[in-house]
Order: structure tokens, then C-alpha cells, then sequence
């Protein structure tokens, strides 16, 4: 299983890649102003490539529940300085967590290897283009509604009969346009206009979003529903399940986890790998 971005292709048949999660924004749900300054923010890159990171994900935006949109010119304010630092300090890959084609085209731009729309293409119609002229890699994640709006009673008649439609509908969307079919990663988008029970049968089905055999990305690090399942109301405190979740997935087929805490996940997703027999 090849996984093409801008840069490198990754050979995910037998090693899966850890994504570490870099926000440089004022609100995120878990470390929300903690690496708002960009100088932290590349200090926090480039200690989770030391930890294990294959791809450093960043992004101007945050997604939790609720949040409120923030304009183009402000995110890019956020997050070019960002890439820019740790393109000239590292080699790692980078992806930009955006649902915006101006945002996504300049962060490509500045050195970024990868695209990560939380939409699936479906908030810009212009990301597709972007994707296909740069050769980034492309995640496309399902989320119903937004961010602001995504947690207003969701609701399905078969979640994982309608999220795999969706994601196969972006992905034939993406290939029309023009991206490479082994540029395309798919994300069940757990948490994003999903309840509790939608999370668990998504994680039940995770070898059925490999649609097209391309590699299934899981993001499931720090949030709300584990600690539903488990009393746990402070983010930081759900860094065990994360990693127990991270092992079981890579079981199911996953191939890329994105998360907060890189070296424990790295160290359980090749735990995982070495009884695999990879």
C-alpha cells in the first residue's frame, strides 16, 4: 500500500505512520494556546519528530465542537510561520489541517507535503484543484454540518453504511478532479457529528473504510467520547486509552494515527506492527 505526497511516497504495507498533532490556535479543545507562538510551535514539531512523528500536522483552525470560523488571512497569519520554520530545520513531512483552498495552496506552497480536509471536499470546491496541481497528499475526513454545528444532535439511519458512501463519493470526487488515487488517505471523521454510539461502530467497522485499498486514517486521540466511556474529564487524562485504541487499530488495518502524545503511540503502534509479524 503506497501513500503518495508532494515530497516522498510512503510504503504503508507494513509500517504505519504516526501524525503528530500541532494546533497553533488560541482554542483548540486540548492544547489550545499552548503553541501559539510560532517559535513553540517548531520547538513542539520538531521534539515530536525526536519522538517518533513521520508527518507533523498543523493547523490555524480549531475544530472542536462548537468553534467559531476563523478568516483565511488570519489562519495563514498562524500557520506559515510555522511550516516555514520547520521546512528549513527538518525533513519530516508536513500537513496542513485546513478546509480552505487559498489556505491549503499557500501552505503547499511555503513547503507543506500534505492536505488534510476535515470536509472531504466538501467546504471549498476549489481544494480538489489545489490538491491535484501540487501532488499533495489528500485526507479526506467525513464530518456532518461544521465544526460550529456538527454536535447538534446527529443523527443516521446506518452510520457506517453512510459515512463509507461519503467517503467514496469524495474519493471519486478527487479523482475527477485530477489527484492521484495513491495521493488519497480516508478518515472516518470520529467525533465530528458523531455521538458516543455513532464513535463505537465506526471503530467496530474501521477495516470497511479502506476504500479503493487506501489508507485509513483514525483520529481518535484526547476526545470527548473516551472520556465519556471512562469518567475523564480532563484531555490529558485520556492518553492510555488513545493508545490502546491506536494498537487495536493498526490490528483492524489503519495505517495512519493521529495524535497528541507521539512517542506512547509510536511505541504501541510498533508494539502492534512486531506482533503483526511486519
Amino acid at each position: 500500500m503506497i501513500w503518495r505526497t508532494a515530497s516522498r511516497s510512503f510504503d504503508l504495507t507494513h509500517r504505519g505512520l504516526i501524525m503528530g498533532v500541532l494546533n497553533v490556535t488560541p482554542d483548540s479543545f486540548s492544547d489550545g494556546g499552548k503553541y501559539f507562538d510560532p517559535e513553540d510551535a517548531i520547538a513542539r514539531g520538531l521534539a515530536m519528530v525526536a519522538d517518533g512523528a513521520d508527518v507533523l500536522d498543523i493547523g490555524g483552525e480549531s475544530t472542536r465542537p462548537g468553534a467559531v470560523p476563523v478568516e483565511a488571512e488570519e489562519e495563514l497569519r498562524r500557520i506559515l510561520p510555522v511550516i516555514e520554520g520547520l521546512r528549513a530545520r527538518s525533513g519530516v513531512a508536513i500537513s496542513i489541517d485546513t478546509m480552505k483552498a487559498r489556505v491549503a495552496a499557500a501552505g503547499m506552497a511555503a513547503g507543506a507535503d500534505i492536505i488534510n480536509d476535515i470536509s472531504g471536499l466538501q467546504h471549498d470546491p476549489a481544494m480538489a484543484r489545489v490538491a491535484a496541481e501540487t501532488g499533495a497528499g489528500l485526507v479526506l475526513m467525513h464530518m456532518r454540518g461544521t465544526p460550529r454545528t456538527m454536535q447538534e444532535r446527529p443523527a443516521y439511519a446506518n452510520v457506517v453504511e453512510e459515512v463509507r458512501e461519503r467517503l467514496m463519493e469524495a474519493y471519486a470526487e478527487a479523482v475527477a478532479a485530477g489527484v492521484d488515487a495513491e495521493c488519497i488517505a480516508l478518515d472516518p471523521g470520529i467525533g465530528f457529528g458523531k455521538t458516543l454510539e455513532h464513535n463505537l461502530a465506526l471503530l467496530r467497522a474501521l477495516p470497511e473504510f479502506g476504500i479503493h485499498d487506501r489508507p485509513v486514517l483514525l483520529g481518535v486521540s484526547r476526545k470527548s467520547f473516551l472520556g465519556k466511556l471512562l469518567d475523564k474529564s480532563d484531555p490529558l487524562a485520556r492518553e492510555a486509552p488513545t493508545a490502546a485504541l491506536t494498537a487495536w487499530s493498526r490490528q483492524c488495518g489503519v495505517r495512519i494515527l493521529r495524535v497528541h502524545a507521539v512517542r506512547e503511540n509510536a511505541e504501541a503502534l510498533r508494539m502492534m506492527e512486531a506482533v503483526l509479524g511486519g
